[in-house]
């Protein structure tokens, strides 16, 4: 299993997990449920009206957190947002919750991005790193 596959297992079987970021010199942490493996390559949402997205875009190092039962997945590098608008409405459109949230009406708008530069460490409880990968 390549490691962009097992990240993204974890992710799913932890179902929520954490999106940390910088806000001016505070750390800001919130629960995030959208991810999606395509091509290799694991995507993330967020909305662009929120706090969240003016800090990435002032400082896009980011760690995202997700931990099942003893285990913990640590994955952080620099979050590069897809330039493509389309990519971000064509989740939505296979989404009915976040339909709800992104469409016309709001004007809301779904920003995807990914993490390069990255690395993913699933830790066991005593901290210890049983798996790295790099991206």
């Amino acid at each position: 299993m390549d490691g962009s596959k097992r990240v993204e297992d974890f992710i799913g079987e932890a179902e929520v997990f954490y999106l940390a970021t910088v806000d001016k010199d505070r750390p800001k942490n919130r629960p995030l449920g959208f991810h999606l493996l395509k091509d290799g390559r694991i995507y993330f949402g967020v909305g662009d009206f929120k706090e969240v997205y003016r800090q990435m875009r002032e400082n896009p190092n980011v760690e995202i957190v997700a931990v099942v039962g003893t285990d913990f997945l640590r994955y952080y590098g620099k979050a590069v947002f897809e330039s493509d608008p389309g990519f971000g409405e064509s989740i939505v459109a296979g989404n009915e919750f976040l339909q709800g949230i992104y469409n016309d009406e709001t004007g809301y708008k779904l920003a995807i991005f990914h993490l390069e530069e990255a690395t993913a460490e699933i830790r066991d409880i005593t901290g210890k790193i049983n798996e790295e990968y790099k991206f």
